[in-house]
């Protein structure tokens, strides 16, 4: 062994490399604030990510065991929806449905499921679905790109909340013919879908169909991409609000109701897994989207349909064998109530069972595939046999082997027909059998009594005590059920024969027919007996005994300390029956399990609290201590109250005579005065001083014993961060989530300690459960209408969101709807779990003094609308329509927004215009008519302002007495009698109280425009003379001169004196002589006349000619290009035609095709 070599390590590349020097030049480490720009750039880049991860810490309300997650299918109709549900369900579950319709559920890891749900394409159930999908599958046509329903999806998710997980999916791909376009199709699309989600959103790929399923491989890349997902940022709205999708449904209502009236209310079952916050136990108001609020009648958990094998795991880990790390086949399970599966679909009360090629096959062939439904077909076919009797015998079970025939023998059973036959009771000679054999009758009161009506004899033998266990150690069997009696285990019970009892009971035949009868004989009291003993001092049980108003106080507590079991067994062990008595050692195990209150050694405790410094340090923690750590503070102790402040005080109702009770004296105030006279000396100022300084800091420090757990101790701030250490301003986020998750912690681990029952009723219905959902008074168009392939959303409303009033938003009209809003016309909200009509107010705030109405939403912005509608949190998004009807070629989305606050009142002012006419005017005074209709109406006016057309401002006086509804009025300048006087004022307006739910399920017709009402029944619109546009015709007006005071113009300077030229009474030179054309200049004059008006006939005719002649070319131009175009198209034609006969020749299988041929 000495000599024996190890081989040397090997070195690591990352010594090399640390040990490696720097080949040359400057040491980029040591020269990296050499660039002060890009140090800073740095810098800010590292904090912009650090602070891009921070949000609003939530909490995590995901339970231990989650609901699967909801994965929503959407695209526009034909792009493959349904063919890829078809093929991830086989993925998954390896099952074929042919059909899926509703919610789909597959167990696809250890701990996770999926639901598919495949969304319409209806506005309605996109709307719906939006609200409540965790993953979306958006379904995208690569060969014809973005279609509308995709786009308004998108903005629908973007206004109620965008998921984390959104992937675009294309398909159709395989039409392309060259690899260059198919390339250049999917750089596009891409590019456009990440403009509309984010810059590097997850784009798939399904190119052609094989077998009615997309490839195998990309639905494999597919499924796993949605199996490692991990959960995303919760959304707020579902982070506060429980809701459930519903997979399976039921129409419960009594048929003797449907049958008396066939549109009577329904009650109707609903079922699915819950989601988002916990369900009250009692009284949840829901809303069921496209139905209706509602109030859940009951609920209750059901075991879940399709559960995950995280329990068989961890099962395994606790007997200690390895799990296998995938599925396997027995788990992959699926849960589709609604979809055909295996031919067989099951639809409320009855079973559809279908087959392609009908049901005409043979019976008897063998390998043959069938699905349940076609097995189920073929078991109905054969002819009438008894209940597992085949060609070859009976088999009763499936592993279990045929009997042929049944060996004779001498006692094979009964030849004759039983006989009903009574048991004779002891000591009652002329007692009638009651009719219920034994079983607890409708009387209580005669029953009530244990120990008068229990007999051991009336006993079945396995109920019987042990008699001889020491001398048989054989394993006793029970023949039946029947003479089991109890289940439960707990007990060692014997087979003995019970020959002694049935001597002198001659009426049975037999043991097996005494048994028969007997075993029913005080089954009240045996199972009292079994299960009724409790183990005391349980907290489960307090509570429920505390609460329980059938009860006294002391029974209660005599039942929570098991003191009146205790009796009964007494009761019973008199009687020498010790069956079903527990050792006194598993008493006392349970009894220290199960006991709240702790028990204590009493003269310890005795001894403890004899001691005064253990009763003074208890009495520091009360109110009155005294809270100064000081030496001398016993001594004072003397000299001030309970209440710390001193011995005298005015208001002191304790003078008067009083009694100890301890030493029985008796004390009044004449005595306390003399005591209180002799024993008082005489304090100094600097005592007093000293005194009033203690109280100070005595109130001080119970000041901040008392505020110990408020928001003002730096204490309890450290504690709420989650420690008592201080942290920096990167751990604050950290320590905020940890306090969150602390908290939450802590209430898991106290409802935890709760029974089932107990919890429930306190915390609700948990997320995760498979619960059923009773409602009733639904209307019966709803059962008559329902189509499985519409998705149905329970949400849970909050106390505020079951109110109405006005609620005011922020909104925007959509850049891609085609027509503007209007004030007043109808508009669908899709708000909360709700979808409504109301009619909105649009307004817009004026220098934030007043909400101005608005006819119009302005374009390119934001204003204010108002509505009544139910009361929703703030900044919970919205979107809005129009109509939900598929007919409309438009893009549908009408306006999207957030709410802004709630309210019951509102104030919208309109503007209002009233127009007056000056009949008198003096100075800057004038009389002003039909503005007003009486003096009533001027006295809420005086003072307001006014002002003309020409931009004169004034001010209302007073009315006149005389003419009623006129008034005195001043402005800044006299007026003339053509102004229009005009007072700018404000009306208070308010929405119409108008709300109708759309509910799309059961027939649901919305408010129409009036136009349209007008259209649809071919009503002409009215003609008002008012309305329509006339000529304007106005009269020109003429103004006076402008004249100026002679002493005014006098007194101007000389740049603004007003210079005016006298007129000249003589004419002048120019005005008086006359031009006289003559001879030579006459003639030249008409000679030019004459040409230029033969130049410009020259110049016509030119001009005509040269049109006619462009027309013709045009013509000669056109029938050139006709020719050229026909040509161009039987060259296309022939060159298609040539391509499609290569193309269909055998053998050619290549696609793409190459250069195009001249």
């Amino acid at each position: 062994m000495d000599g024996q070599t190890h081989k040397p390590h090997r070195v690591s590349k990352k010594s090399k490399e640390k040990k490696t020097q720097h080949p040359g030049g400057q040491n980029p480490k040591a020269f990296a604030v050499s660039n002060p720009g890009k140090l800073a750039r740095q810098a800010a880049r590292s904090h912009d990510i650090k602070e891009k991860r921070l949000h609003v810490p939530l909490v995590d309300r995901v339970p231990d065991e989650p609901p699967p997650r909801l994965v929503t299918i959407v695209g526009p109709p034909g792009v493959g929806k349904t063919t890829l549900l078809k093929s991830l369900i086989r993925r998954y579950a390896k099952e074929t449905i042919s059909d899926p319709v509703g919610p789909i559920t597959v167990v696809t890891s250890k701990k996770q499921r999926l639901t598919f749900v495949e969304c319409p394409n209806e506005l309605e159930a996109m709307v719906d679905i939006a609200k409540v999908a965790d993953i979306v599958l958006l379904m995208i046509d690569g060969n014809y790109g973005f279609e509308m329903e995709t786009m308004e999806f998108l903005n629908i998710l973007a206004a109620t909340g965008m998921p984390g997980n959104v992937f675009g999916i294309l398909t159709h791909l395989d039409l392309f013919r060259k690899p260059q376009a198919l390339k250049e199709a999917k750089k596009r699309l891409k590019h456009r879908l990440w403009s509309e989600l984010y810059q590097g959103a997850h784009l798939f790929y399904l190119s052609g169909v094989l077998n009615g399923r997309y490839p195998d491989r990309e639905i494999h890349n597919l499924s796993r991409f949605l199996s490692i997902m991990k959960n995303p940022r919760p959304l707020v709205w579902r982070n506060s609000h429980p809701y459930t999708i519903i997979d399976n449904y039921r129409d419960i209502t009594h048929p003797t109701k449907i049958e008396e009236d066939d549109t009577c209310d329904r009650s109707i079952e609903l079922s699915g897994y819950l989601r988002g916050t916990n369900f009250a136990a009692q009284g949840q108001r829901v809303h069921v989207a496209g139905l209706g609020d509602f109030t859940i009648s009951s609920m209750e958990v059901l075991p879940d349909p399709c559960p995950t094998p995280a329990m068989e795991q961890a099962l395994a880990k606790i007997t200690g064998k390895t799990g296998r790390r995938r599925l396997d086949e027995k788990d992959k399970k699926l849960w589709a109530p609604m979809a055909d599966r295996s031919g067989m679909k099951i639809t409320g009360d009855h079973i559809v069972i279908t087959r392609e090629k009908g049901f005409a096959f043979d019976k008897d062939a063998e390998g043959v595939e069938r699905g349940e439904g076609e097995q189920l077909i073929v078991d109905l076919q054969a002819e009438r046999r008894l209940l597992g009797h085949t060609d070859k015998g009976v088999k009763l079970f499936a592993s279990g082997e045929q009997i042929a025939e049944v060996p004779e023998e001498a006692d094979s059973g009964r030849k004759t027909q039983r006989k009903a036959r009574f048991l004779e009771r002891n000591g009652s000679d002329d007692e009638e059998m009651p009719e219920d054999e034994g079983f607890v009758s409708g009387d209580e009161e005669e029953g009530s009594d244990v120990e008068a009506e229990f007999d051991e004899k009336k006993l079945g033998k396995m109920f019987r005590k042990q008699a001889d266990k020491d001398e048989e150690d054989d394993v006793a069997f029970a023949d039946s059920d029947s003479d089991l009696g109890s289940l439960s285990g707990e007990e060692d019970m014997d087979d003995d024969d019970v020959s002694d009892e049935d001597d002198g009971d001659e009426e049975f035949d037999s043991d097996e027919e005494g048994a028969a009868v007997r075993w029913k004989d005080n089954m009240m009291e045996r199972a009292e007996m079994l299960h009724g003993k409790r183990r005391p001092y349980r907290a489960v049980d307090l509570a429920r005994f505390m609460y329980d108003t059938t009860l006294t106080p002391r029974e209660a507590l005599q039942k929570w300390r098991g003191e009146q079991d205790e009796e009964v067994e007494e009761d019973i062990e008199q009687d020498d029956d010790t069956f079903f008595k527990r050792t006194g050692k598993d008493d006392r195990e349970d009894l220290a399990e199960d006991r709240s209150i702790p028990r204590f050694d009493y003269e310890e405790l005795a001894a403890k609290w004899s001691k005064e410094d253990a009763v003074e340090a208890l009495r520091n923690r009360f109110a009155t201590a005294n809270l100064l750590d000081e030496e001398d503070g016993g001594e004072d102790d003397g000299d001030d109250d309970e209440d710390g402040f001193g011995g005298e005080d005015e208001d002191d109702e304790g003078d008067g005579a009083f009694e100890d009770l301890e030493t029985g004296e008796t004390h009044g105030p004449e005595e306390d005065e003399d005591k209180r006279d002799e024993e008082v000396p005489e304090v100094s100022l600097e005592a007093e001083r000293e005194k009033n300084a203690r109280r100070k800091e005595e109130l001080k420090l119970r000041f901040e014993e008392e505020d110990r757990e408020g928001f003002k101790n730096d204490k309890a701030v450290a504690r709420r961060e989650g420690g008592n250490q201080e942290f920096g301003e990167d751990d604050w986020y950290d320590a905020q989530k940890a306090m969150l998750q602390k908290q939450l912690d802590i209430n898991k681990s106290e409802f935890g300690e709760l029974d089932e029952s107990q919890r429930t009723s306190v915390e609700g219905y948990r997320a995760g459960k498979y619960a059923k959902v009773v409602l009733e008074g639904v209307p019966a168009e709803f059962v008559n209408r329902f189509q499985a392939r519409l998705p149905i959303v329970v949400g849970g409303l909050s106390a505020t969101e079951d109110r109405f009033g006005f609620v005011q938003v922020r909104i925007k009209r959509h850049r891609w709807h085609k027509r503007i809003l209007k004030t007043g016309d109808p508009l669908i909200f899709s708000l909360g779990w709700r979808r409504f009509q109301s009619l909105p107010i649009y307004s817009i705030s004026d220098s934030r003094t007043r909400n101005r109405m608005l006819k119009y939403t302005p374009e390119h912005m934001h204003c204010f609308g108002t509505f009544y509608g139910p009361l929703i949190a703030p900044n919970t998004g919205f979107a809005c329509f129009q109509s939900f009807s598929a007919s409309n070629p438009g893009f549908r989305i009408a306006a999207t927004g957030t709410v802004l606050s709630v309210d019951e009142s509102t104030e919208i002012v309109k503007k209002l215009k009233l127009t007056g006419a000056p009949y008198k005017i003096f100075k800057n005074t004038a009389f002003i008519k039909d503005m007003f209709n009486s003096a009533l109406e001027i006295a809420k006016f005086e003072g307001a302002a006014i002002k003309t057309v020409s931009g004169l401002r004034g001010q209302i006086k007073r009315a006149l007495s005389k003419p009623d509804g006129h008034f005195r009025a001043t402005f800044e300048d006299k007026i003339l009698l053509s102004d229009i006087v005009f007072l700018r004022a404000w009306y208070p307006i308010k929405p119409h109280r108008f709300y109708n739910p759309a509910a799309n399920l059961i027939g649901w017709q919305s408010m129409r425009l009036t136009g349209e009402i007008r259209r649809d029944e071919s009503i002409a619109t009215p003609q008002l003379k008012n309305s329509q546009y006339r000529k304007i015709e106005r009269q020109t007006r003429h103004f006076n001169q402008l004249r100026v005071p002679k002493a005014l113009a006098a007194s101007l300077p000389f740049k603004s004196q007003i210079v005016k030229t006298k007129a000249q009474k003589k004419e002048t030179y120019m005005q008086k002589r006359a031009v006289v054309v003559r001879g030579e200049e006459r003639k030249a004059r008409d000679l030019m006349q004459k040409l230029t008006t033969i130049r410009k006939e020259v110049v016509t005719k030119r001009k005509a000619k040269k049109d006619e002649k462009r027309e013709e070319y045009k013509k000669k131009i056109a029938g050139i290009e006709e020719r050229l175009e026909n040509k161009e198209r039987r060259e296309n034609k022939a060159y298609w035609e040539r391509e499609g006969r290569n193309k269909r020749k055998p053998g050619d299988m290549g696609g793409g095709g190459g250069k195009r041929r001249k």
